[in-house]
């Protein structure tokens, strides 16, 4: 049975309630954007009443909201129609009015979450809060999956729901899954990126980024499960909470890491791929934690030493994750000098510095004086890379001086770690 047109509804309201018709034609024009009323999901009247209508509408908002409650029920959408003048709708509109937008839009996302149709993040994909027209459409239509799945009273699980219209073959999309549709949009916005120097090095990784990276079969990143490893039973500290020196020793003849120091090595200070090692290991990964006067293993580096292919895509994240006090210059920086890596090399390093300079100043990027770039503006993100490169054993040579030069698998952890960059989701300032 079609549904009720719009017209025909507002002027039903114009005979028997004159007095909120021209709200509800207001509320009803922003609900469906034009389209038929048979279109709108729950998910739609929620984020109209609790975001739309408080944020965008001026006006008797609670007659908004009623106006809108009675044409939908002349439409026969009785369960819509009470979301309208429900006691949630009633309270985050008193909500935004008493307390302000930011107290309003906490509550809208709180009860958002509660109505149990919003998509949760997955494995395989979190979502944006700035959507592209793919990813609006995959999470448009796993939020009417899931409401179908509430409405039909059937237990399920909404994660595990969600996964599966994510991943199913659509007939819509000529047999394609959602997830391929949102990834191939955050990829080649990714690749597009800013400036002709950095869509020319991005634009070959479009095809080579769109399927996972899977993890090397033969032996790799070695450092990190060695010290993963250790703490399986616990890794002594010294009192200033560093490594002992003895493990130090150790760890600079079994992975051959650069030491700051013309002596013998006396601590960890002297080995900053063994410090990095820790910190990606405790602060990015949640594998170690301290207690007292030792670093011991967390359920999560349980997890991650029982399942290497989870191993890798989170440890080969970290190339690109920002350290305290990088943003999205630095990154920038690093993402560039991985492409350059990854297809050449050895490169020394005032030539990949230099050609790094060119990519970020093509970008736009410019100093806090607002001149252009330089090679010694480059050299804390790079250095930051290099560390984490010899952290998980990715490059052939860590002497000081030596040209770059990724292993076989620092290839490939390279491109993986591009792939994690290029599909994060898109967030607000602020949020992440």
């Amino acid at each position: 049975m079609p549904a009720p047109d719009v017209a025909a509804l507002l002027a039903e309201l114009e005979r028997s309630a004159p007095d909120i018709a021209e709200p509800a034609r207001v509320a009803v024009e922003w609900l469906t954007g034009g389209e038929p009323l048979e279109t709108i999901s729950q998910l739609d009247v929620c984020e109209f009443l609790w975001y739309t209508l408080p944020i965008k509408l001026s006006g008797d908002r609670p007659t908004i909201a009623r106006a809108l409650g009675e044409l939908l029920r002349l439409g026969g959408m009785g369960r819509y129609a009470a979301l309208c003048d429900s006691p949630v709708t009633t309270e985050i509109l008193r909500t935004y009015a008493r307390e302000g937008e930011e107290a309003g839009a906490a509550a809208y996302h709180q009860a958002l979450e509660e109505t149990g149709v919003l998509p949760p993040d997955t494995p395989e994909l979190s979502w944006s809060s700035i959507m592209g027209p793919e990813e609006l459409g995959a999470h448009l239509a796993c939020a009417a999956a899931l409401e179908l799945a509430i409405v039909s009273g059937d237990p399920f699980d909404r994660k595990t729901l969600t996964i599966r219209w994510l991943t199913a073959p659509r007939a819509e999309l000529g047999g394609d899954c959602w997830l391929n549709r949102v990834h191939g949009e955050r990829l080649n916005r990714w690749v597009l990126g800013r400036g002709s120097a950095r869509r020319e090095l991005a634009q070959p990784f479009e095809v080579r980024l769109h399927a996972p990276v899977a993890a090397p079969t033969r032996a790799h990143l070695e450092p990190l499960r060695w010290l993963l490893s250790l703490a399986t039973g616990g890794v002594p500290l010294t009192e200033r909470f560093n490594l002992t020196r003895a493990l130090v020793v150790d760890a600079v003849d079994r992975f051959g890491w650069d030491v700051m120091t013309t002596r013998s090595v006396r601590g960890e200070a002297d080995v900053p791929a063994l410090t990095t090692l820790k910190e990606i290991a405790v602060d990015e990964l949640g594998a170690l934690s301290r207690t007292g006067k030792r670093l011991e293993l967390t359920a999560v580096g349980h997890a991650l030493l029982a399942d290497p292919a989870t191993l890798w895509r989170e440890a080969t994240a970290t190339l690109l994750l920002p350290a305290r006090g990088e943003h999205d210059f630095e990154i920038s920086i690093r993402e560039s000098a991985l492409m350059l890596l990854i297809d050449n090399g050895p490169l020394p390093y005032p030539e990949l510095s230099e050609r790094v300079a060119d990519v970020v100043n093509g970008e736009g990027w410019r100093t806090t004086e607002g001149g252009q770039v330089n090679t010694a503006d480059l050299a804390a993100p790079l250095g930051e890379l290099q560390r984490r490169l010899d952290a998980l054993g990715l490059r052939v040579d860590c002497a000081w001086g030596s040209p770059w030069r990724l292993t076989d698998i620092g290839r490939s952890a390279a491109l993986a770690a591009l792939r994690a960059r290029a599909l994060r989701p898109r967030q607000y300032a602020g949020m992440g």
